[in-house]
């Protein structure tokens, strides 16, 4: 085992001794060529239930001891140690008695020997291909059947499962609501039939939500219905209650023809609309989706950053890795997914000079996270943003919903100013909720939190924020200074603090604002203005969701990690991990991401983190796995 180090005091070496710590190794470095561990067990009779898979976590926490014992030689906070050789662990066992075992797994008898191999390796013929081909067990297994992904129908059918179906849609700018409805018809009538009745109801409302996307997903005033409508539906519509909607319309798509159906679904005077006839269930159905053109399959490659890869855990807990593919099915480009994925990866990657100039190892890692051979061209990027945007605003519900879901109404919102909008964040955890051109459109989730008091923190505010939260009765917190015309008050405070009039905010909250405001400062700088995934993209959608993503992946760890010795920030995980370097392993059936075994990979692997990913979308359904080596 062995590790760089820093020189002593006297210029040498630092050379330490552990139990029976042999001589020096090779110069900056610090190898243990024999170390003896005690387990003592202090109280109780039993050594659990699974009494050998104590030698297991001894054989993980020992990076750890050692960084500790070592820790007066080495700088910082230690390197990630790496086992590089075959481990003995030799287990003796201790005496009957009073308190022991007699026959059990570690009572009386001979010691045990448990061997360990670092890392299996694998001879590669001198002949073999450059890319490192596959192993010689894969060399015989017959070609995987193309992943079946799962439409836009899976999707709904699990929301409304749920009982969040209504919820999400509610949330959803008429442009994407279309989109789907055109996908599900034919495929599932009734999620198809609960689409087309949100849209009955924004006609009759007068109004729709605004979309988190700004102008490019947001239609604005709702669209109308065809008219007229047909005569059979057009009395039952306008008398029926809103309740009955579904019902209703799913009995019209049954009986209605194909041609009828699509002409409620499209928006009037749309001549450019695609023609859904040509591939009907494509979409909305399931597809057998191959590789993308050009991905990878077999081969081995380093990249400096296992970052990207991390944050799949996270996601994938929330439900939102599992709803990727279906809503970009939804709109045919559940091929393009690995687009998405590079996007996402750039996000916890290496900051973008003036912008748009990214490091070649950002490229390179951005790559083989999403499956793909470098370089990326960000032509393709800026593309698939403009092809996406009717599937964003479906994955950034997805993600609001699971944060509204426990979101404690005690804790206070944040909210700030960040690229022309609005982007709220859980306070406890900093868990990004939604990114909102302006202030009407977060009081859906507002209200789904259970209307929390929201501290407004520094930042450059969409015009009217401050009288729209206090028109909707947000009670609200803000050191910033109000417009002319604003409906706020002074607060008694020893510096100016301002909330609605009327209202009686939680004083104690503005204790907590500055370290808010510090927080919410350094994540937009960070994730916002440094880090651009989509830097020549004419609107901002991909953009803002692959942020509000990497932002919760990024929050989880920290979480998972640090709630119980600091305040839990992203950008903590994002410092601490992101120069954590990793092997990237392809193979027909998984994708094995290899870090080193350290003090970050013990904290990853107590907290669940390197957990098994099964069924990526842009690996084409393979299994991502971890391990250490």
């Amino acid at each position: 085992m062995s590790a760089p180090t820093a020189p002593t005091a006297d210029g040498t070496d630092g050379i330490g001794r552990l139990g029976g710590l042999g001589d020096s190794g090779e110069p900056g470095e610090i190898t243990v060529h024999r170390c003896t561990v005690t387990v003592v067990r202090c109280g109780g009779w039993s050594w659990g239930p699974e009494p050998r898979g104590l030698v297991r976590h001894v054989v993980d926490a020992l990076p750890e001891l050692l960084a500790e014992h070592f820790a007066e030689r080495l700088a910082a906070d230690g390197p990630d140690m790496e086992i590089t050789e075959p481990l003995t662990v030799t287990v003796r066992p201790g005496r009957t008695g009073r308190y022991g075992w007699s026959g059990g797994a570690f009572g009386g008898g001979p010691p045990v020997e448990v061997h360990f191999a670092p890392v299996a390796m694998v001879e590669v013929p001198g002949d073999a291909p450059a890319d490192g081909g596959g192993s010689f067990e894969e060399s015989f297994a017959a070609a995987p059947d193309p992943w079946t992904a799962p439409g836009a129908a899976a999707l709904f059918a699990e929301l409304a499962e749920r009982g969040e179906l209504d919820a999400l849609l509610a949330l959803l700018p008429d442009v994407s609501v279309r989109a789907y409805l055109l996908a599900l018809l034919g495929v599932d009538d009734t999620a198809a039939a609960r689409l087309l009745a949100e849209l009955v109801r924004r006609v009759l409302a007068g109004s729709s939500p605004a979309g988190p996307h700004g102008d490019a997903a947001r239609p604005g005033p709702a669209e109308p219905l065809p008219e007229p409508l047909p005569e059979r539906l057009r009395a039952v519509v306008a008398g029926a209650d809103a309740a009955d909607l579904p019902r209703l319309l799913a009995d019209f798509l049954a009986s209605a023809d194909r041609a009828e159906a699509v002409r409620l679904a499209r928006p009037p005077a749309d001549p450019h609309a695609p023609n859904t006839d040509q591939r009907p269930g494509v979409a909305g159905g399931s597809a057998a989706v191959g590789m993308a053109a050009g991905a990878r399959t077999t081969g081995e490659v380093q990249v400096w950053s296992a970052l990207p890869f991390l944050l799949t855990g996270p996601l994938a807990r929330i439900g939102y890795l599992d709803a990727i593919g279906p809503a970009l099915a939804g709109v045919e480009l559940a091929e393009d997914a690995p687009l998405f994925a590079a996007a996402l990866a750039y996000k916890v990657l290496g900051e973008t000079a003036r912008g748009w100039r990214r490091a070649e190892r950002d490229g390179e890692a951005a790559a083989a996270f999403a499956g793909l051979p470098p370089p990326l061209a960000e032509e393709r990027l800026a593309d698939f943003a403009r092809r996406a945007g009717p599937a964003l605003p479906v994955l950034d519900g997805v993600l609001a919903l699971a944060v509204c879901r426990g979101h404690d109404p005690v804790d206070p919102l944040l909210l700030t100013g960040a690229d022309d909008g609005l982007l709220l964040i859980d306070a406890h955890g900093m868990f990004p909720i939604a990114w909102t051109p302006e202030a009407t459109a977060l009081l859906p989730y507002w209200h789904s939190c259970g209307r929390p008091p929201v501290l407004l923190c520094d930042g450059p505010l969409p015009p009217g924020t401050l009288r729209e939260l206090a028109s909707a009765g947000v009670p609200f917190l803000t050191a910033v200074r109000p417009l002319r015309g604003d409906p706020v008050a002074r607060l008694p405070w020893r510096t100016p603090l301002w909330a609605a009039e009327g209202a009686a905010p939680d004083i104690r909250l503005a204790a907590e604002l500055p370290a808010h405001t510090q927080r919410c400062t350094a994540l937009v700088t960070a994730l916002v203005t440094e880090r651009r995934a989509v830097p020549l993209a004419r609107d901002g959608a991909l953009e803002r969701t692959v942020t509000l993503a990497a932002a919760l992946g990024l929050s989880t760890i920290a979480w998972t990690l640090w709630r119980d010795r600091e305040t839990p920030d992203p950008l903590s995980a994002l410092a601490r991990f992101a120069d954590l370097a990793a092997t990237v392993r392809y193979e027909s059936a998984a994708v094995r991401v290899r870090v080193p075994m350290g003090r970050r990979h013990a904290d990853l692997q107590r907290g669940g983190l390197l957990a098994d990913v099964p069924d990526v979308a842009w690996l084409g359904g393979r299994t991502l796995t971890f391990s250490a080596g």
